[in-house]
């Protein structure tokens, strides 16, 4: 089909406003990365915008060299892959559940789970169940509590729903059970909806630190997100002079607080950046089809 003039516009604004919105989204993560490329000292004195001007590893060297980085960093990478498979898994599981016809009592289950996605019991409950169960100060604390997640429940419960009976019907006529069914047959065309939680869970365990600081006390359970946080709560005090960053800045002359919090930010944010593009096509069917059928 020949294209007229009109159209020729249209696709000209449409790109030009995309790329405004790119270059607006693009540019903040670009100017954190060039920052902590750059030496603490010269960056303080600011006008740099495209490239470093001296360019350095100082800032990944200094936080990198600490301990309780490196141990921040492994504890954020275990929870995250823990908590995402065991947060996937159980929820399917549940949804599943949830979502056959012939569930007892399934009437009550779901306005249950509505009332509990809008209603919480508060902070001190929370942590009240969680010293009954043990979790205060380990690392399961960070897992068994988000193995449930409601809003994924019941995007995934309107997505089990559309998957035609006649497969787990042809499938009991082979002998298998419930379970067999489930990781055999659901969880593989299942996909799109797997690909979703997981990108929702995982970057939920990956940025999340108010648990690490509510209910941990242990250093070494202590997240990348926390440390972060604490590193800049610290270095926003001018009058707190033995602060851990002023500590990491004084260890290399050539950082500053400005520089290493900008360097932790790039270290927090990289991992994810480099899962998205590879969910991405997965996440946008996923969400669509559990929201619209929901």
């Amino acid at each position: 089909m020949r294209r007229t003039i009109e159209d020729k516009i249209v696709d000209g604004v449409n790109y030009t406003l995309l790329a405004i919105i790119f270059v607006i989204t693009f540019y903040p993560f670009y100017y954190l990365i060039i920052i902590s490329f750059n030496e603490g000292l010269d960056a303080s004195l600011g006008g740099i915008y495209f490239w470093p001007r001296e360019f350095s590893l100082v800032n990944y060297t200094t936080i990198l060299s600490d301990p309780k980085w490196i141990a921040a960093f492994f504890v954020s990478v275990a929870r995250t892959l823990v908590g995402t498979l065991l947060g996937v898994l159980f929820t399917c599981m549940v949804a599943y559940g949830l979502a056959n016809k012939n569930l007892l009592f399934k009437n009550i289950y779901y306005p249950i789970f509505i009332v509990g996605m809008y209603v919480s019991g508060g902070l001190i409950p929370f942590y009240v169940v969680l010293r009954h169960l043990h979790l205060l100060n380990t690392f399961w604390v960070y897992v068994i509590p988000s193995m449930l997640n409601l809003f994924l429940l019941l995007i995934a419960i309107s997505f089990f729903r559309e998957i035609p009976s006649e497969l787990e019907e042809s499938a009991r006529i082979d002998g298998a059970n419930d379970l067999k069914i489930f990781y055999s047959i659901i969880l593989p065309i299942s996909k799109p909806i797997l690909a979703t939680m997981s990108l929702f869970i995982g970057v939920g365990q990956w940025n999340s630190w108010l648990d690490s600081a509510y209910y941990v006390q242990n250093e070494n359970l202590r997240t990348l997100t926390y440390r972060m946080i604490e590193l800049i709560n610290t270095s926003s005090v001018p009058t707190d002079l033995q602060g851990p960053a002023v500590e990491l800045a004084t260890q290399a002359a050539q950082a500053t607080p400005f520089s290493l919090e900008i360097t932790a930010m790039v270290i927090a944010i990289v991992p994810i950046l480099c899962v998205y593009p590879f969910l991405q096509k997965y996440f946008v069917k996923g969400a669509t089809i559990g929201a619209v059928k929901g």
